[in-house]
């Protein structure tokens, strides 16, 4: 009964190489990426030379042309060593899929062939008083001439100062009779003139993905590089978000994969009554649920990627679900890892508690927990 329900062939092959590049390139410099809060240049280095950087790329513009579940595989095994390491995979398809989906040819083969050879691509959508209320923005374009003039301040954006593209929603029509149907979606280029970065978020966790502001000063981009039709940025930056909600779920599985796998080789090793505490019942009951949802977050993360791939129509209920049920998971793993360290849990001398506070902001980014679960609502009462 072989494939009746299991990953490919190449799937397998593709999580042993990249677990053996992490547990090599990035694994022994996860915990000083985060002590420095600097970006973890081996990893780039590592997964561009291993060509990991941006798997989902189609071949045609000279990447992998790899699938959403190989995407995922790849981010799940770099977030079980480094957190802050996995966005680099997961926001270089979080900025190119808005392209892939809605921008011409001539676009798109200006801007891909880069991010296939190791430019990365950044997502700028939320501003600071636009976070769950999308539609609020205040970033304008008007059109001069052959010209797009983009005036404003994005927030919270991933890789920010790293990335060489960003991909940013702005008001085209402010009189729009609807204000979702009055933005659209546009590239920029870092070098644009009136383009620049901010300094660096003080951040709780991912420390070493830098997250800042972009300004945008009379920012001058060619007419071309409008990402579909005016009008339609909103659209397509929600239909971006069901091809990558999965991959935060992917993120989470992967900081969650990690903390279980601590857990498990410190509670043998530690002993106390005289033994490891890994033979006391309470710890193997923490030890079973932890695996128990780790697994189940796996299976969703994956079910939903291939949905979104294949088109289907309940894509949106799943990406939202695996989200949320994968962040939730790795914040109640990573924190139960720390209790099974006990008081060496809460030092930085081991790896959980440095994966409890990257846990943390998966259920928050691509759209927090509490608006996944109105998105899921919204779906299941449709009908």
């Amino acid at each position: 009964m072989t494939g009746l329900y299991q990953l490919g062939e190449e799937h397998e092959e593709l999580r042993a190489a990249i677990r053996a590049l992490v547990d090599k390139e990035i694994a022994p410099h996860a915990a000083a990426v985060d002590e420095d809060a600097r970006f973890p240049e081996e990893a780039r280095k590592a997964l561009v030379a291993a060509d990991m950087h941006a798997v989902h790329i189609p071949e045609f513009y000279g990447g992998q042309g790899a699938d959403a579940v190989a995407a995922c595989i790849v981010i799940e095994e770099v977030a079980r060593a480094c957190a802050s390491s996995s966005l680099i995979p997961a926001v270089n398809k979080l900025g190119t899929v808005p392209l892939l989906l809605s921008a011409s040819e001539e676009l798109k083969s200006q801007v891909l062939p880069g991010i296939a050879k190791g430019e990365m691509a950044s997502y700028a959508l939320s501003e600071r008083e636009a976070g769950s209320d999308t539609a609020s923005m205040r970033t304008r374009a008007r059109l001069d001439g052959d010209h797009w003039v983009l005036n404003g301040t994005k927030a919270w954006i991933t890789n920010a100062g790293e990335s060489t593209w960003y991909t940013v929603m702005a008001v085209t029509d402010p009189n729009a009779a609807k204000p979702a149907n009055g933005i659209s979606a546009f590239v920029v280029h870092k070098d644009d003139p009136g383009f620049s970065v901010g300094p660096k978020e003080r951040k709780l966790g991912i420390k070493g993905s830098p997250t800042r502001e972009i300004h945008f000063e009379d920012c001058t981009i060619p007419a071309d590089r409008i990402v579909g039709e005016p009008g339609t940025g909103l659209k397509t930056a929600l239909a971006t978000l069901d091809h990558t909600r999965p991959t935060i779920g992917a993120q989470a599985v992967g900081i969650a994969q990690g903390a279980l796998e601590a857990s498990i080789a410190y509670v043998k090793e530690r002993k106390q009554f005289g033994k490891a505490i890994a033979e006391f019942q309470g710890l193997q009951f923490m030890l079973a649920d932890m695996g128990m949802k780790v697994e189940a977050a796996r299976h969703l993360v994956y079910a939903a990627a291939a949905k979104a791939e294949r088109g289907d129509p309940g894509a949106g209920f799943t990406a939202s679900a695996a989200k949320t049920f994968a962040s939730d998971t790795a914040m109640q793993v990573t924190t139960d890892a720390v209790q099974l360290f006990g008081g060496a849990g809460y030092t930085r001398d081991f790896p959980v508690e440095r994966m409890m506070r990257d846990a943390k902001i998966t259920q928050i980014y691509e759209g927090t927990n509490q608006i996944q679960r109105v998105v899921m609502a919204r779906q299941l009462l449709k009908g």
